[in-house]
């Protein structure tokens, strides 16, 4: 009888190497390859058999000793604004399914946005020895990745991309055209933009994707309608407030960046007794999965979020690999919904008084 907590033996490498007639040393590389071939190690064939008879035998890899030997923790650090964030944990979901794939674990810290704590949380990660970043905060301007790349930290950027660094992004230009191209089809002429935060690249690129998309139109866009907020609903709300009380006529569609932003700048509009849909269009951006199921469903540009977070992992072990690595900017598409398709725009928009 065997005793609690005891099994038979766990199978070694030189228990593969004895019982297939080869050199441990051969085995290993083998099996800690990350390569058909194992770098020329071996024969494709004798990879293979090495392989199968690992499987069969049940063979499962020390990681300890694996990361004594390789220098490599498998770990990957992620950094994110936060992780309550609906589109950052939604690229997270990615970044988990594609690191499990290659047998990497994977940590998340939340930066909320600020240079230090970016900087700091950085530290206490590679400190951890993690095998490298992924960073889904970058601000534009920020001096953290020119020091993470003169330490030689392997690393790429997620969801907002940064000049002359590998990042993983939706084409946030392509998706504010989109809208452009939306919105004026259905005979808007008077349009806003709620634009995010501008240290973001995704608020800039989407809103700049826009404006120029609106000028080949033959559209304008006046500076006054163009609102800096924070990505959620509370600077959607004020942006909404803002755009309300400036003079003259109110929009008649208007553009906003973050779908939480929509939703708030929407709650702004239905309180000035506005009706989304009919008397105001409004579109956002990365269709999350509240932008259908909300009483007036948004219309909205999908991001391939999950997808987003996928690749990063991909790009970021090329990187650690010592590989050249060109951006990726996945392909957006707008998703119209009750917001914006029957909005009309005969008439001259005022807010409701009285």
């Amino acid at each position: 009888m065997k005793a609690p907590g005891r099994g038979r033996a766990a199978v070694t490498l030189k228990d593969l190497a004895a019982e297939l007639g080869i050199h441990v040393s051969t085995v290993s590389r083998v099996l800690h390859s990350e390569t058909d071939v194992a770098r020329g190690a071996a024969s494709t064939e004798t990879a293979q058999r090495v392989r199968e008879l690992a499987k069969s035998r049940g063979y499962s890899p020390d990681p300890h000793a694996t990361s004594l030997r390789t220098r490599r923790t498998r770990a990957i650090g992620v950094i994110v604004p936060r992780l309550s964030d609906l589109v950052l944990a939604t690229m997270y979901e990615g970044v988990e399914e594609a690191a499990a794939e290659s047998n990497h674990s994977t940590f998340v810290m939340n930066s909320h946005d600020d240079l230090d704590e970016q900087r700091r949380k950085a530290e206490i990660m590679l400190a951890r020895r993690v095998d490298g970043l992924i960073l889904g905060d970058v601000h534009a301007g920020s001096n953290l990745v020119d020091d993470l790349t003169a330490r030689h930290v392997p690393f790429v950027l997620m969801n907002r991309r940064y000049p002359g660094f590998p990042s993983s992004t939706c084409d946030d230009t392509a998706g504010g055209r989109l809208v452009a191209d939306h919105l004026w089809d259905l005979g808007h002429r008077s349009v806003a933009i709620l634009a995010g935060e501008p240290y973001a690249s995704t608020g800039v690129d989407r809103t700049a994707g826009f404006v120029e998309r609106w000028h080949e139109l033959g559209g304008e866009v006046p500076g006054d309608r163009i609102l800096y907020c924070r990505f959620d609903t509370e600077g959607g709300r004020k942006a909404g407030d803002e755009l309300l009380a400036l003079k003259g006529d109110v929009p008649t569609a208007v553009f906003a960046v973050n779908d939480f932003a929509a939703i708030g700048a929407m709650g702004a509009f239905r309180a000035a007794g506005l009706v989304v849909g009919q008397d105001i269009a409004v579109v956002g951006f990365n269709d999350t999965s509240l932008a259908a199921q909300l009483p007036i469903p948004l219309t909205s540009v999908r991001s391939p979020m999950v997808e987003i977070g996928r690749t990063a992992v991909g790009m970021l072990r090329r990187v650690m690999n010592g590989e050249d690595v060109a951006s990726v900017r996945h392909a957006p598409e707008l998703v119209v919904r009750e917001s914006s398709e029957s909005a009309g725009v005969s008439a001259r928009r005022h807010v409701p008084t009285g």
